[in-house]
Formats: C-alpha cells, sequence, structure tokens
C-alpha cells in the first residue's frame, strides 16, 4: 500500500481574532494543517511543511494569506457592508435534543458526551444516549456519569434502527444526530440549529474534521474524501433536487455524524424515519442518511450545508478497518441509488449506475495505472468490489428487516410542516 506524502500530519487551529503565535510542538511531524477560524467561524485550511520544525508567524501569516485569500477577501466585505447585522439565531424557546447512538465505544461516547454537556446555550436540550448492544458493554455506566442524558435501549443491530429509537424517544423539536466518535466544539450547537429560524429549512448538516491524521489509514481516508464537505456553505432544495440529469448527489449535503432535523420530518409520510435497510450495521453498510436527505429534498423542502457548525472526527486507525469502512460505503452508495430507483421510480439512478460509476472508476484505474495518482489500488479495487457487492446486499438488508421489523412511525409531533414551530421561527 503506498503511503500518504508527508504522513503523519499534525493537526492544530488558529483563531484571526486572536495574536498569531509560532507553531512549537510540531517537531515530530513533515507536515501541518491547520484549520483556521475567525471570530469562531470556520474559514478554510492551509497545509505547511514543516519538515520537523517549528512554524513562525510570519510562515503561518503567508500561507494563510497566500491560500485563503478569497474567503478572507469575503468576510471583510461582509462585515463592511453589514457592520451590525445581527447574526441569524433559532428563537431560545425552540427545545433540541441531541441523539447519540453508540455500540460498544466507551471511550468515544465519555469524549462526546463531556464536549456536549459543555455547549452553553439557553434553550431547552435534551441529551438521549440509544444503546444499540444493551446488556453487552459499559454503555450505562457511562451514561450515568452525566446529568440531563436520557438511556434508551435499541436491540436491533444497525445504525438507522438505534436513530430511529432516538428520534422517537426524543422530545425536541429540534433533532440532532452526531456520532459518539465526534467531539464537538464551542458554539456548536447553536450554529448548528440557526438555519431553522427560516420555515423551509428541514435539515442542516456541518463539516467534519479529523482529529487527527497520526496513522496512514487516516490520512487515506482524508485522500479518499472524508466526512466533511468543505468550507463553504450551500444549501438545495426541490429545484436543485430536479435540475440534476443524472443521480440526485446527496452524498455531498453531509452526513448524520453531524445533522439536525425539524422533528416533524420523521413523521411526515412523504419523508419518515431512516431507512433501517440502509446503513452501518446492516449488509448494505451505509446510505441512509443520504436516503434521508433525498426524501427530504423530493417532498419541496431545503437543506443546509453550513461549514461553521463544524466537529472533530477520529478516523479509523488501522488498514483493516479503512479497508471494511470504504468497501461499506462503496456498497451503500449502489444500495442508495437502488433505492431511489425501485422505491421511488427515479431513473437517473440507473444512469449513475450504468454509466458514470464506471466512467469514474475507469479514469481512476487509468490514472493510476499511468502514475498520475498515488491513490492506493488496494483501495480503488476495494471500492469496485464495495460497488458490485451493493445490490446483494440489498436484498439481504430488506430481508433483515422484514424478519425484525420496522420502526413504528413517530406520532408525538404535528403532522403539519406549517406548525407553530416553523411560524414562531421565522425572521
Amino acid at each position: 500500500m503506498t503511503r500518504p506524502k508527508g504522513w503523519p500530519i499534525a493537526v492544530r487551529t488558529v483563531e484571526l481574532r486572536e495574536p498569531l503565535r509560532r507553531i512549537d510542538d510540531v517537531g515530530g511531524y513533515s507536515r501541518t494543517r491547520v484549520f483556521v477560524h475567525d471570530g469562531g467561524r470556520l474559514i478554510g485550511s492551509v497545509d505547511i511543511g514543516n519538515a520537523r520544525g517549528p512554524i513562525s508567524i510570519t510562515r503561518l501569516r503567508d500561507a494563510i494569506t497566500s491560500n485563503l485569500a478569497n474567503p478572507l477577501m469575503q468576510r471583510a466585505v461582509a462585515r463592511q457592508l453589514e457592520p451590525s447585522a445581527p447574526p441569524v439565531a433559532l428563537d431560545e424557546a425552540v427545545a433540541v435534543s441531541i441523539v447519540i447512538a453508540t455500540c460498544g465505544r466507551p471511550d468515544d461516547l465519555r469524549r462526546c458526551l463531556i464536549a456536549v454537556q459543555a455547549q452553553a446555550s439557553r434553550r431547552p436540550v435534551e441529551v438521549v444516549v440509544v444503546d444499540n448492544r444493551p446488556g453487552k458493554t459499559a454503555t450505562p455506566q457511562v451514561a450515568r456519569e452525566f446529568s440531563n442524558v436520557v438511556l434508551i435501549e435499541e436491540a436491533r443491530a444497525g445504525l438507522s434502527y438505534a436513530r430511529n429509537a432516538g428520534f422517537s424517544a426524543a422530545t425536541g423539536d429540534i433533532l440532532v444526530a452526531i456520532d459518539d466518535d465526534v467531539t464537538v466544539p464551542a458554539g456548536w450547537l447553536e450554529r448548528l440549529v440557526a438555519p431553522f429560524a427560516r420555515p423551509a429549512v428541514m435539515a442542516v448538516t456541518g463539516h467534519v474534521l479529523p482529529l487527527e491524521l497520526e496513522t496512514e489509514a487516516q490520512c487515506w481516508f482524508e485522500a479518499y474524501g472524508g466526512l466533511g464537505k468543505g468550507f463553504t456553505p450551500f444549501e438545495a432544495a426541490g429545484e436543485w433536487f430536479r435540475a440534476h440529469r443524472g443521480a440526485v448527489p446527496t452524498w455531498r449535503l453531509g452526513a448524520t455524524a453531524n445533522a439536525a432535523f425539524r422533528a416533524t420530518a420523521f413523521q411526515a409520510p412523504e419523508i419518515g424515519l431512516l431507512d433501517e435497510a440502509l446503513g452501518p450495521g446492516t449488509p448494505t453498510g451505509v446510505g441512509e442518511d443520504t436516503y434521508l436527505f433525498y426524501k427530504i429534498l423530493k417532498a419541496g423542502y431545503t437543506i443546509v450545508y453550513e461549514p461553521a457548525a463544524w466537529v472533530w472526527h477520529r478516523h479509523r486507525r488501522d488498514r483493516e478497518s479503512l479497508t471494511d469502512q470504504i468497501y461499506s460505503y462503496s456498497k451503500g452508495h449502489v444500495a442508495y441509488h437502488l433505492t431511489t430507483w425501485l422505491r421511488d421510480g427515479d431513473r437517473r439512478a440507473f444512469v449513475r449506475l450504468a454509466y458514470s460509476l464506471p466512467k469514474v472508476y475507469g479514469w481512476r484505474a487509468y490514472s493510476r495505472l499511468r502514475g498520475r495518482s498515488d491513490y492506493p489500488l488496494h483501495l480503488l479495487i476495494t471500492e469496485i468490489a464495495g460497488n458490485l457487492a451493493g445490490p446483494w446486499g440489498l436484498w439481504r438488508s430488506r430481508r433483515r428487516v422484514r424478519r425484525l421489523g420496522r420502526s413504528a412511525p413517530v406520532r408525538r409531533h404535528a403532522v403539519s410542516m406549517e406548525s407553530p414551530l416553523t411560524q414562531s421561527s421565522a425572521p
């Protein structure tokens, strides 16, 4: 397996509203990735080759100004044009539930809960932890260490089953989903829920940054694409959904590792809960979040990607785990498209499966063999094998759901999307 160039990579942060300081603690690294913030808002990142030495203030300043000139200029212009514009915020009376599904990772869960409980918010906030391996892990002991944590159990294995159980038990008007292996920074929650001040917004996703890039596998996962979707805010709605001639690329909209939804979405017949035949812990591997995004857009609502609402994610550290993860991602990608085709009658999925994907992999294989890419051939073959296994995985997953049963629909929230919550939250 070819090594990513310059790994391991140090991960550091810089806040532009504070004086720049020399970075001294990177002597064990040949490269450093610096995430740049302005008033807590994520601007971008720069990679600096520091050759196992400190990074001076001058070097840091030059790297930031040369690589992030456009976003820095846009921020400066925005402040000049609207110097006193109040930040968009969701009414403090709107309650939020943070749902964390977990399966035998007590240390990760403890770190996650510590960061969640440190969030400063005046609104009602509850934390729902879903134990997806009840009776076999230390999850209950960890949950009891924290106040304001509701612990529930879901014995049916699978992230979709677990998250659906959490969504059904939660009492908030906005339901937030995060993975148990993320940690959240100060101000994350309010930045994530702020776009719900607009009535049309049904879901918000945030950026996902690597907590560390210490191992070869972690660096290759970032090269593969990671979980984040970039530093530029954007949104998608019904027009975006209909405009694509090929399959709707909902995988560009983020992930439920860091996402929030109006609770009413899960009761609406045209949206509903996560598809329990898709996602981690099932034979399909992933796809539950991309299909949920698909249903939200198809129903005519808006999804906002807000990179300012970022979290840290601990990527898998070893080669075997990375290979399994990419194989699952590839299976789930095909299973997602088959679902939109067979369940929703969306023939654009066929274009992706029969034309776009083979073309993409053909070009990537050609580039790798010609030496134009150093992406490991092992991982490329893993992706292709996962794609080929997608139909079989979906068939097995559908049979599994028929055997285990579907989760009961959510009934506690009003069916109307134009609810009092939506109306009172409008600016």
